[in-house]
């Protein structure tokens, strides 16, 4: 063959077979996806234990309550709700735990107050344990959260009026504050 020939054969060659494609394939976009639920948590207490230790209840010289008692306040800290939420706070009173029956003419055994959440909304969510619960009781935040919340009580009064409690080593009450998610 002569170097013509096989110029004119390799042309016909590279012309005749096929090109290699440069191609290229995407697939997408692809989803990603999940979701967030709404979730409240109250938070660790804070301030000692999650005792309020209000003390010895009655002046030991009259019998009659104390006028100057007090507790220090609790703070839940970490507390959190990812959504609009609503604050309550319910309390028992603080009642004589040995006391069998009901107490004697001018004595009581039961001792109310007031307890407090704030920091959650602007309005503190109050009750009183001689009132019950109004509407003070809840409140309600509009937009997601995060912050402390502090728990105080005041106004100690016995139950029934002026009347001195009962002797009990030991008077109890609760106090609840529930943070939950509002539709």
């Amino acid at each position: 063959m002569t170097p013509a020939l096989v110029l004119a054969a390799l042309t016909a060659a590279s012309l005749a077979s096929p090109a290699v494609a440069q191609s290229t394939s995407r697939a997408g976009p692809l989803p990603v996806t999940g979701n967030v639920p709404a979730v409240c948590a109250a938070g660790a207490v804070t301030g000692g234990d999650n005792v309020f230790g209000v003390g010895v209840l009655v002046d030991t010289t009259t019998g009659f309550l104390r006028s100057d008692l007090s507790a220090p306040a609790k703070t839940l800290t970490g507390s959190f709700c990812n959504a609009r939420s609503t604050i309550s706070i319910s309390a028992t009173p603080m009642t004589a735990q040995s006391a069998a029956g009901a107490a004697p003419a001018g004595f009581t055994n039961a001792v109310d107050f007031t307890a407090a959440a704030s920091g959650w909304t602007t309005t503190a969510a109050t009750t009183s344990t001689a009132a019950g619960a109004g509407a003070a009781a809840s409140q309600t935040r509009d937009t997601a959260f995060a912050g402390d919340i502090v728990v105080s009580l005041s106004n100690f009064a016995p139950a029934g009026g002026a009347l001195r409690p009962v002797a009990d080593p030991d008077y109890r009450g609760t106090v609840t504050v529930t943070l939950a998610v509002t539709n």
